[in-house]
């Protein structure tokens, strides 16, 4: 029997030119230098990761024991992520990341047995207090008060974090288009139908809720941009009278408060 013969795969079955683009860029993040390593890549460390939009916003903060490329990759390249199949994170949104290598976690041992690497659920709990750190930083940056995440990151001694890697996943070349407020509104849209419809038919925690609320904002205060870009306010908002605007950044556009009272009933 001879050697079996392999398919060439046809350019209709490879990804969008624009995916591969963001892939290459991607990569590119990942082979960075990590400050806490010398020699080594960003890529292949372990610690805490976020995500920011176009706005520069921070959207998700998340954790990982193993290496970043393959946790980030899992996230924003089409593979299996609970945070993307909840509709709580929309991999077209993320256009920046950033990551903080914890190197300590990826050497650390059992703690009965040396001989033996930490398990994962041991480096989990290290990592949960750099974890809280970053993301009470990026609340606190956040024009919401507020970050995506569906799960309340349970509170921590705030740790001192190392020096982050952050890098731009989307190309000069779609960036126009991706950026598009239009395109975003619409793109928003349909993940609070997507996410509201889930709520809907299941039992959910306060968490998802909480993530609706929050995602509604966004799209209300992304709109409102749009209005403001467009010249678009209806004439008596345009008048000079002192009526507010529809979602200013601060007061009713921060939701701390509100975070606070789901959290004491999250599941």
């Amino acid at each position: 029997m001879g050697a079996p013969v392999l398919r060439q795969v046809s350019k209709k079955d490879q990804p969008p030119r624009a995916v591969q683009m963001i892939r290459a860029k991607l990569a590119e993040v990942m082979a960075r230098p990590d400050p806490e390593s010398p020699g080594q890549p960003i890529g292949e460390a372990v610690g805490i990761y976020a995500y920011f939009d176009y706005d520069g916003e921070p959207i998700y903060v998340g954790q990982t024991s193993s290496k970043f490329r393959d946790r980030v990759g899992r996230h924003l390249t089409g593979q299996r992520s609970d945070a993307v199949a909840k509709f709580i994170l929309d991999p077209f949104e993320v256009a920046d990341i950033a990551m903080w290598s914890i190197p300590q976690v990826a050497a650390l041992r059992d703690p009965v047995n040396s001989a033996k690497a930490a398990s994962i659920a041991q480096k989990r709990a290290v990592l949960e207090a750099y974890e809280y750190t970053v993301y009470k930083r990026l609340e606190a940056e956040s024009r919401f008060g507020a970050v995506l995440n569906e799960a309340a990151i349970r509170p921590h001694k705030l740790m001192a974090l190392p020096q982050s890697v952050r890098g731009r996943i989307i190309p000069d070349e779609l960036w126009d288009d991706r950026a598009h407020s239009d395109i975003r509104i619409a793109r928003r849209a349909a993940t609070i139908s997507r996410l509201s419809q889930m709520i809907s038919e299941r039992a959910v925690s306060a968490g998802m809720r909480r993530t609706l609320l929050l995602q509604a904002k966004r799209l209300a205060w992304l709109a409102d941009q749009r209005i403001e870009d467009l010249g678009a306010r209806y004439p008596e908002l345009e008048s000079g009278a002192d009526e507010p605007g529809l979602f200013e950044v601060a007061g009713e556009t921060d939701l701390s408060d509100t975070w606070a009272l789901f959290d004491e009933h999250d599941d």
